[in-house]
């Protein structure tokens, strides 16, 4: 039956195809395929290198700090579903893939892909609770509920992971930096009245202040990839990936 997948699948963006081109051309596979060269070949000296004993895992599910404390909670935000993740977690048995950090973990990266879309730009109660802010405040809980010090993580990171012409027309403005993101999410805690005024500066401006904040290139990654493995087939599905996912618009946030 994989098998049968599989092939269906390899007819996307053909004339024989029974799926839209976009089932297997996407931001999550591309990501995927990366995150396996990467593993496979353990390359390094790149932002998205394997420390050593890492793993990574794809649509996961990280905690928010800002979960519903009562049934109706006007304020309340769902788990973050992150594209992927790199380093030493677990991933809770069941369906949801929720991860929780290893109390040993050295390494904790969150990827968001992009390809022609921007960042979102907030959730239903917090309109202007920006995606990037979203992603640090969950890496901060994190690294909290695992009563880890963010200094003993030599790789803590996010990145928004995007074509370099998206990236070079600035569609994603100033969102991807330490202070707007830090702006955000003061701006999120001061909506609870005091309530989490602590775990901001306690917990997350530590956390953000060890936190590398960055933008990658799907081109840059994918050429150092081929610099150890010229036939990983990237550079072509990447292609495909770009033709059949436009650019759609500035960043909201």
């Amino acid at each position: 039956m994989s098998e049968r997948v599989a092939q269906m699948l390899l007819r996307c963006g053909t004339e024989a195809a029974i799926l839209p081109p976009t089932e297997l051309y996407n931001e999550g596979w591309l990501l995927r395929l990366v995150l396996d060269s990467f593993e496979r070949a353990r390359l390094a000296g790149h932002p998205l290198s394997f420390s050593e004993g890492a793993r990574w895992y794809s649509e996961a599910l990280l905690a928010s700090r800002f979960l519903p404390t009562r049934r109706g909670d006007p304020l309340a935000e769902s788990f973050t579903h992150a594209d992927a993740i790199v380093g030493h977690f677990d991933i809770s048995p069941g369906e949801r893939g929720e991860a929780t950090l290893r109390k040993d973990a050295q390494q904790f990266i969150v990827i968001e892909a992009k390809l022609g879309s921007a960042l979102s730009k907030g959730v239903k109660n917090s309109p202007d609770y920006g995606q990037a802010a979203r992603n640090a405040a969950c890496i901060a809980h994190a690294v909290q509920i695992a009563e880890l010090k963010p200094r003993v993580l030599t790789s803590l990171a996010f990145y928004v992971v995007a074509p370099a012409q998206q990236i070079q027309s600035g569609v994603f403005e100033n969102f991807v930096t330490k202070e707007r993101i830090r702006d955000q999410v003061q701006t999120r805690v001061a909506q609870y009245g005091g309530v989490h005024d602590q775990w901001f500066e306690e917990a997350f401006l530590p956390t953000l202040e060890q936190m590398s904040v960055d933008l990658l290139s799907w081109e840059s990654i994918i050429d150092h990839i081929e610099q150890c493995d010229a036939s990983s087939g990237l550079p072509a599905f990447y292609q495909q990936c770009l033709r059949f996912n436009p650019m759609r618009g500035r960043s909201a946030g």
